[in-house]
């Protein structure tokens, strides 16, 4: 089975080689894979000892982010490697000043795999949620590094479980620990005889607990929204603007704040085209003329996370589509989460609405429906389901200390 593993990477890394001269997104990636060896060479300390972080992407790269630094808080004596494999993680984060070293992870070959492990000779290797390469964890086994997989959750569904996955599952023996966010995981490991696991949680809950702690003020908003009613609607597409804009549209007094997915010049033109009311795109907003409009456009990257303090209800994108983006985001100020149908491969949605702190809907009726007895009427509905969010958020804290304490425990 490794030979037809190893067959299929070399498959695999040929496919990427290819793509790589029709696509920027791949060529980063495979020109960033064949220089990760090289940068290891120049920036690797003698005698330092590192932990190594591995991402696939960014947002892995968020679930880890809570270790990574309290790490550097607890124990700034330790280095920090960190890892990915997507330009959408690395080239966004290849300055985050609490790695040592940033780069990408090369293609999980044998001869890339031992190098790296050889040349790197990390003290601890954490792998983020879903990352399972057979080669890595082969040689983090052989030279003996002990090796950690975090927020990790498991389906019946996948690979490891189906009658042909006994060599995939086996590799997940090669974990000193897996740390898992929930028991449906750990029961599922052990019926297969699995039994390093602990159930930990999900860091993600942590990292969004300090995002709401570190938010920043934004005087615009605040002046915007001037005491009234909002909704914030955050990571939208087409299908969710034209709902929440239509009911916007028809409403009375109700501020509405659209933060969408795609920020091109072409889709915040066809947000303003639907818009029936005043109003303003955020790169033109002044603390004077956002008084004077009721629907603010966020036409920036990296304000989302703090614009939803200022909001009575939250909108989810993407639930006619791929599937919903972050909800805990909103979840964590105490704001009742609305988003569409496509979220039940997402556990803390799912929670959310088993808490009554979310709601999904499917179409316009359903939407107005929620929304009116929210917003209009019944005070005491929108309170109780969002102190059900900010509770929700608070039970779940605290995954990031449990795998701290076994990781560094074992380090000393």
């Amino acid at each position: 089975m490794q030979i037809i593993y190893n067959i299929g990477i070399f498959i695999y890394r040929s496919l990427v080689y290819l793509a790589s001269f029709f696509d920027k997104k791949i060529a980063k990636m495979w020109a960033g894979q064949k220089a990760g060896l090289v940068i290891l060479k120049e920036k690797l300390q003698q005698g330092d000892r590192y932990i190594w972080l591995h991402a696939a992407s960014l947002g892995e790269f968020e679930q880890g982010r809570p270790l990574i630094e309290r790490l550097k808080q607890q124990h700034p004596e330790c280095k920090i490697l960190l890892t990915f494999f997507s330009p959408s993680g690395y080239e966004v984060r290849k300055d985050y000043p609490f790695a040592d070293i940033v780069c990408y992870l090369p293609m999980d070959t044998p001869r890339n795999a031992r190098r790296f492990v050889q040349m790197v000779k990390p003290e601890v290797a954490v792998l983020i949620k879903y990352e399972f390469w057979a080669n890595y964890l082969y040689y983090l086994k052989k030279y003996k590094v002990r090796t950690y997989v975090i927020s990790a959750i498991f389906r019946e569904k996948q690979v490891f479980f189906k009658w042909y996955g006994r060599w995939y599952r086996n590799l997940l023996r090669n974990f000193k620990t897996i740390f898992v966010q929930d028991e449906r995981s750990r029961d599922l490991l052990q019926q297969y005889h699995i039994n390093n696991v602990v159930v930990s949680g999900d860091t993600r809950f942590d990292r969004v607990a300090t995002i709401a702690a570190q938010a920043k003020q934004l005087p615009y908003i605040e002046n915007f929204v001037q005491g009234k009613k909002t909704i914030v609607a955050g990571s939208s597409w087409e299908k969710d603007e034209d709902l929440f804009i239509e009911y916007f549209n028809r409403s009375r007094d109700l501020k509405l704040i659209i933060a969408p997915h795609v920020t091109s010049k072409e889709h915040i033109t066809c947000i303003c085209s639907k818009l029936k009311k005043p109003h303003i795109l955020f790169s033109e907003a002044s603390e004077e003329n956002v008084q004077n409009v009721d629907c603010l456009i966020i036409d920036a990257i990296g304000f989302l996370s703090s614009v939803y303090r200022y909001g009575s209800v939250a909108y989810i994108g993407g639930g006619f589509g791929a599937g919903i983006h972050n909800v805990l985001e909103a979840a964590v100020y105490g704001m009742p989460v609305i988003f569409g149908t496509n979220y039940h491969k997402f556990r803390e949605a799912r929670q959310l609405i088993r808490e009554n702190a979310a709601f999904a809907i499917a179409d316009y009726p359903t939407l107005q429906e929620k929304l009116n007895k929210l917003l209009l009427y019944d005070d005491d509905f929108l309170r109780k389901t969002g102190d059900n969010a900010r509770r929700y958020v608070q039970q779940n804290m605290g995954a990031t200390e449990i795998i701290l304490s076994e990781i560094m425990e074992r380090k000393s």
